[in-house]
């Protein structure tokens, strides 16, 4: 069985956050709680920590590059440019950290960008009727870490949060050609309950709306 290591409170300072193949650090990492869960098969060790203002200009930078990675070769280059330089500017994404509702989360395989979540907690769509839910709003690993584990680990912590604040509900929006995806996110007991519109560019797509049950 592959080492599983998930910081469940996650507050790091951004220098500390090396995970031993066999063990933290408790010396260092006292006052932080850990989980390992039989449903995350992670095959390295990581480390989770929740980003602050200071990772404005990182999270910036890798939000554009896992989109375009994912995104681009299922789209015109003309859309993604007009998308990535208008819509889904690097200056949007810095302002979206430390913004009310966020709440960034930063994978690391040793000192490694792994992947990110970005979690919110704002207002749901009417669709899902008078309950509490939190949005993972994007959850995105790196292209050379795809595969091992990143995606599964950074949705644990998700849950994890969500139950800490007393949610009913994680919700998502996935695009309806991004089967990989949608795969993933069902395998995690997610389901479709909606559908809405998406413009990427000049390109108006489809996208599903998932849910699942917090306590599952």
């Amino acid at each position: 069985m592959s080492k599983i290591c998930v910081i469940k409170i996650l507050r790091l300072p951004a220098k500390q956050f090396i995970c031993k193949d066999e063990e933290l650090n408790i010396a260092k990492l006292k006052n932080f709680s850990l989980e390992s869960s039989p449903d995350v098969i992670c095959c390295m060790p990581l480390v989770i920590r929740e980003a602050t203002i200071d990772d404005a200009w990182l999270i910036a930078n890798i939000s554009h590059q896992t989109f375009y990675e994912t995104f681009a070769a299922q789209n015109s280059k003309e859309d993604m440019d007009k998308f990535l330089n208008q819509q889904f500017t690097k200056g949007r994404l810095m302002m979206e950290v430390g913004a009310k509702g966020n709440t960034f989360l930063l994978a690391y395989d040793g000192q490694d960008i792994a992947g990110y979540v970005k979690i919110r907690d704002e207002k749901i769509p009417l669709s899902m009727g008078n309950v509490t839910a939190l949005e993972i709003a994007r959850l995105y690993a790196m292209s050379n870490q795809i595969g091992k584990g990143v995606g599964s680990v950074l949705m644990q912590s998700c849950i994890d949060i969500a139950k800490q604040r007393d949610k009913e509900w994680l919700w998502l929006v996935v695009w309806e050609k991004n089967q990989r995806a949608i795969d993933f996110y069902s395998k995690w007991g997610f389901v479709k309950f909606d559908e809405t519109d998406f413009l990427l560019g000049d390109d108006v797509q489809r996208d599903w709306l998932m849910k699942r049950k917090v306590e599952f």
